[in-house]
């Protein structure tokens, strides 16, 4: 899972060596601007970034250098760093390649020079790119170019027809004076349409004057499209979900859909630039400027509006998704419980597995007590084996095919074993079997087959969901919208930096890690995750953070990098245990030293009270430390071995099935939060599908998007608004009755 590029000390954007720092101070100012930020924080920001430093280890342990900008923060730095050096790279391009055409002139090239988007610096190369055989350049072959000239020259008097008949030319394709006046025209129309300020313009008032239509190919066809098969929406007010939809209904060749301009503007904008009252030509540059818009402008228009739409509804998706992973992944471990997993099925029987409180698997079994088997006597005969040979605490059960019904035989057991410290929880199973299937799993557990690794992947997800899903390709974890409509490569890059945040955040014990996990630690990939692994192995546990200096392929940037977040519990230096960087553990002897402590304290009450008094505004300048990194010291010191994720509510445990017939209107319950899109949040309260709470129903007040008021992994109380057993949906509400 891990991705070998990017993470040790690897320059992260283009090196800026030989490069005009003047280019350079502008593109710092211009991300300072744009994001609101001090120059200072972007500058030294980006000089981190160009050294080869990860954005977890600059977030967390260059909080002086940086002035405290959070992950976010450096990440948009990040981004718009890459696009505007690409941008400067595509801008020296297009001035060689127009340089070389002798048609470089001063005014274009600061033109070019100023221009603060790639579209802008396309639009001024336009004229001068390459082309295909196009009418205009046929008819520039055939001499007509002073033909269009003329007319655009706009003479009082004298008539087109007769300077176009200067022109014929039956060898040169030209047998009439019409055919000399359409090919001046079609010069002309081409000229128009290339005019950066022109198509500027018309992609500005189509964005906000125009209107997408959809319509049905076939209206007779049932689809998930209906309520697009007659449609219209302003493309200012289109959302991005619609966006999307739309997309795949025309991509699946169920929708035709187009943008609707109202031409007459557009024609008198274009004629204002061009028409200068009346002429001879007049008329013909009328006919041109309808023909340019028409035949060469409007397509090219309505398609780079609808792929800004497109590129706009991908990035709100992708930053959904994102947000949605983020949460799932920082779910709370549930800690210290022998777990049965359960992947549910109809004929082929529930697979189970068995793992121990750290996830060691156990025992593996099969049992038929869903249709069409119905061994139900002998399913609980081995559940009851497994249960108390292990001290099972918890049943997990998958959400995929026969689960509900598997509910209901876990439920039963329960109530006949009449444990109460036993409980179940039906857990999203979305990319176990994607896991169960892949060269990983197949390395892990090469005797098991795909459904005995998917119920161990269960059962672990409870465990450590942090753990175990880093195993799985994010897009396969079952929290976005529209994933597969998005762009792929950009949704990976920004998934696998949701996933390297949430893994650095939460920390990595070194000693028990796998190579999915460590390969998301900064400064580390997957060839380094697995030389720590390996010589983990053939070493014994690492003791001392020092020790990882001899893994092969990992050096000093790379330590720099990773040391902070990997974790050594029961280690030579009990700093070890902690998020403390190595390269303030001199900080913390001094700390000691003035306080009188010893690091052999470290998690008693007494040094924690100690440290609490402290202040580190008072105190830093003693230690020589800045105060951001003295108030992580002191964190760090006072809760050693802290889990960030401990400090959320835990899951909701069931002992007894919740039928979707046993709900009412008004009935209240508790749920967890499975997804949050656009339109709403889906929450489980225990029946077979999801609930929806409508974004309308989600608080009192106004609520401009769902992850304004909820999360994924949220522990919500809702009531049931409505109830469609037909169709197996309920509504429901936050709002209390």
């Amino acid at each position: 899972m891990a991705n070998d590029t990017g993470r040790e000390a690897v320059k992260t954007v283009p090196e800026t060596a030989g490069e005009d720092q003047q280019v350079q101070e502008r593109i710092r100012k211009q991300i300072a601007s744009e994001l609101n930020l001090p120059q200072a924080k972007v500058k030294t920001t980006v000089t981190l970034l160009d050294e080869g430093n990860t954005i977890p280890f600059i977030a967390r342990y260059r909080k002086e250098m940086t002035g405290e900008l959070d992950e976010n923060e450096l990440r948009s730095i990040e981004e718009r760093l890459q696009y505007l050096r690409s941008l400067e790279d595509r801008k020296k391009e297009v001035l060689r390649l127009i340089d070389e055409q002798g048609k470089l002139t001063a005014d274009l090239k600061a033109s070019i020079e100023k221009a603060g988007k790639l579209q802008e610096v396309e639009d001024l190369y336009r004229p001068y790119r390459q082309k295909r055989k196009t009418r205009a350049s046929v008819a520039k072959e055939r001499g007509l170019e002073p033909l269009a000239g003329w007319i655009l020259s706009q003479p009082r008097r004298g008539s087109v027809l007769e300077e176009a008949a200067k022109y014929v030319n039956a060898a040169k394709e030209v047998p009439t004076a019409e055919d000399a006046v359409q090919g001046a025209m079609d010069i002309l129309a081409e000229s128009i349409a290339d005019d950066p300020k022109v198509r500027a313009w018309v992609r500005r008032h189509t964005q906000d004057h125009g209107i997408v239509v959809t319509a049905a190919k076939n209206k007779e066809q049932e689809s998930v499209y209906e309520m697009y098969y007659e449609y219209s929406e302003p493309v200012k007010r289109l959302p991005p979900h619609r966006t999307l939809a739309i997309n795949r209904g025309e991509r699946e060749d169920v929708l035709k859909v187009n943008l609707d301009v109202p031409a007459d503007k557009i024609h008198e904008f274009i004629a204002r630039q061009y028409i200068r009252g009346d002429s001879a030509a007049k008329e013909t540059l009328q006919a041109v400027i309808a023909d340019a818009y028409k035949r060469l402008i409007a397509p090219a228009v309505e398609r780079e509006v609808r792929g800004l739409l497109t590129e706009q509804a991908e990035e709100h998706a992708i930053r959904i998704f994102a947000e949605n992973l983020r949460n799932l992944l920082l779910q709370p471990p549930v800690k210290g419980k022998v777990a049965l997993g359960v992947d549910p099925a109809y004929r082929t029987g529930c697979k189970l597995a068995v793992v121990d409180e750290t996830g060691k698997l156990l025992e593996i079994a099969v049992t038929y007590p869903t249709p069409p088997n119905n061994k139900v006597a002998e399913a609980k005969a081995k559940f009851r084996q497994l249960i108390d040979k292990y001290r099972v605490e918890l049943i997990v059960i998958g959400n995929g095919t026969a689960s509900r019904e598997t509910e209901q035989f876990v439920a039963d057991l329960l109530k006949e074993l009449g444990r109460p410290e036993l409980q179940y929880i039906i857990v999203s199973e979305a990319g176990a079997s994607v896991y169960s299937a892949s060269k990983l799993a197949q390395g892990e557990f090469p005797d098991l087959d795909v459904a005995e690794r998917s119920a161990i992947s269960i059962a672990r997800r409870m465990q450590d969901p942090l753990a175990e899903l880093v195993k799985i390709d994010p897009k396969s974890i079952g929290v976005g919208q529209y994933q597969h409509d998005v762009t792929q490569k950009r949704l990976e890059e920004s998934l696998g930096a949701v996933v390297e945040s949430a893994v650095n955040h939460v920390g990595v014990d070194l000693n028990t890690a796998s190579p999915s996990l460590l390969g998301y630690v900064a400064g580390v990939n997957g060839t380094i995750a697995k030389n720590i692994v390996a010589y983990r192995e053939e070493n014994g546990k690492f003791t001392d953070r020092k020790q990882l200096l001899k893994v092969p392929r990992l050096g000093a940037k790379a330590y720099e990098q990773c040391v902070g977040f990997l974790r050594i519990s029961g280690g030579k230096n009990p700093l070890d245990g902690t998020p403390i960087h190595p390269e303030s553990y001199g900080v913390v002897d001094s700390l000691f030293q003035e306080l009188r402590l010893e690091r052999e304290q470290l998690g008693t009450a007494q040094l924690k009270a100690r440290l609490q008094e402290q202040q580190p505004e008072e105190l830093a300048p003693q230690l020589g430390v800045g105060v951001p990194t003295l108030r992580d010291i002191l964190d760090s010191l006072q809760r050693p071995g802290r889990d960030p994720r401990e400090e959320l509510p835990p899951p909701i445990f069931r002992t007894d099935v919740l039928k979707l017939e046993d709900l009412a209107p008004g009935m209240e319950l508790h749920g967890t939060v499975r997804n949050v899109i656009d339109f709403g949040a889906f929450v489980d309260i225990g029946i077979k599908n999801d609930g929806l709470v409508h974004i309308s129903q989600l608080s009192d007040r106004y609520v401009k998007h769902p992850m304004d008021v909820v999360s994924v992994g949220d522990t919500v109380t809702v009531w049931v608004l409505g109830v469609d057993e037909k169709k197996g949906r309920v509504s429901l509400t936050m709002k209390k009755p």
